[in-house]
């Protein structure tokens, strides 16, 4: 089992929010309005770890091991909101999110392939990890920033997490599992890797998750201004290109350690997508055995 472990390495480095975050270092001076007002919807954005806690223990009901570590990443993820959510309760009070406003994130995800959805909260905790290192930069008040900071190393530890999941799905659950998990892995990483490509900020909270609900199925289009996040990345924190190569570099070079190949680009992982896609057809095939392979 990882999550024994993975609870004492993760308990070993916690920060405490009353005593590591540095208040009293607050200077109102070099807080505007605006970056006020970002805090507060990542503070709602954060909040999506509840829903998204509810799913991963709902489609990994046969894992038990992972399901307790939900109790970590669950703990972990609404303290970001609540920490973010403190600094506007004692700085900027009119910010701080109503409850009506966090529960209106609150939804139903629709079920979706375990593996799948592993691989894209790993993207998506490497993602965060380098926004939130482009919110401290852009941000000018000293508190906001340490907080920026600290929260963007959980990021980082939550994808180092996740990673051992998907390590142990790719060589200590057997062959099936082996194949299903490259497969789910590789095409995963070209949609995370490819951001640059399309307009749409590629993040789980800006995926649409319900088909009942949509088009009002993402965790961002139920914010109070559902179209911020374009805004914070594009003219706020500015995540320009660079950044998100920086991103794509990362994802594939975990990829490349992980899958035991050399991925450069994203066309290099397109391409063992599909050749994993075509050997698990043919096994299939082999076996007489007509299974989606949900390439």
């Amino acid at each position: 089992m990882l999550y024994p472990e993975l609870f004492k390495t993760m308990e070993a480095v916690r920060w405490n929010m009353a005593s590591d975050i540095p208040w009293h270092e607050f200077d109102r001076s070099k807080l505007s309005d605006e970056q006020a007002y970002t805090i507060k919807m990542n503070a709602i954005t954060e909040w999506a770890a509840l829903p998204a806690t509810e799913m991963f223990l709902r489609d990994n009901r046969g894992d038990s091991d992972f399901c307790a570590f939900m109790s970590v990443w669950f703990f972990e993820e609404q303290k970001h909101s609540l920490v973010l959510m403190e600094y506007l309760r004692r700085f900027c009070p009119e910010l701080v999110p109503t409850e009506e406003e966090l529960h209106k994130i609150r939804f139903e995800f629709d079920p979706a392939p375990e593996l799948d959805t592993l691989m894209l909260h790993f993207c998506g905790e490497i993602r965060l990890n380098h926004w939130y290192r482009r919110a401290a930069d852009w941000h000018t008040e000293p508190v906001i920033r340490e907080i920026y900071r600290t929260i963007s190393r959980d990021e980082a530890r939550h994808a180092g997490a996740y990673l051992q999941y998907m390590r142990r799905a790719l060589h200590d659950r057997g062959e099936q599992t082996s194949a299903q998990a490259r497969l789910s892995f590789s095409k995963i990483g070209v949609l995370m890797a490819s951001a640059g490509r399309t307009s749409q900020a590629m993040h789980p909270t800006n995926l649409h998750v319900n088909k009942n609900l949509f088009p009002n199925d993402t965790v961002q289009s139920r914010l109070p201004e559902p179209g911020w996040l374009e805004n914070w990345l594009d003219t706020q924190i500015r995540f320009d290109d660079v950044w998100e190569q920086k991103v794509a570099t990362r994802i594939l070079h975990i990829l490349s350690k992980l899958m035991g190949r050399t991925f450069d680009t994203v066309k290099d992982l397109s391409r063992y997508r599909k050749e994993v896609s075509s050997l698990i057809s043919a096994n299939n095939e082999q076996s007489g055995l007509i299974v989606p392979v949900g390439a």
